[in-house]
């Protein structure tokens, strides 16, 4: 099957293809896609979880937004957005990813940035 009619087949309306997401050992590979919607304005990090899960999404990892930046900046405007991480040493921050120079970064749940939801396609 050639890329175009795998991606015919497989995106819905609006979405965008990022790539190939090698697993972890011991996990899938699977193939990454930006879902169409985007929160009108700007929401905190719990907001953010709760409207990609209420999409049939999840907000992505920080490995993942890594791919995103390289792969399909084109999707994302040029500011940061919320991952699906928290931070691991403050509970209540989280790691997020800049669109405009490729900065990660944690800042607190509570401030509000630009959310994009993910989903994931298995091998």
């Amino acid at each position: 099957m050639c890329k175009q009619q795998w991606m015919e087949e497989n995106l819905k309306p609006g979405e965008h293809y990022a790539g190939l997401i090698l697993g972890q050992p011991g996990e899938q590979d699977y193939h990454l896609v930006v879902l169409a919607d985007e929160p009108v304005s700007c929401i905190n990090w719990q907001t953010a979880m709760d409207w990609a899960k209420s999409i049939g999404g999840e907000l992505p990892s920080r490995r993942e937004q890594r791919v995103l930046f390289a792969n399909a900046k084109e999707a994302f405007s040029d500011t940061w957005y919320w991952s699906g991480e928290q931070g691991a040493v403050y509970a209540d921050y989280a790691w997020y990813q800049g669109f405009l120079d490729g900065l990660q970064s944690y800042t607190r749940k509570s401030y509000e940035g630009r959310a994009r939801a993910v989903r994931r396609i298995y091998l």
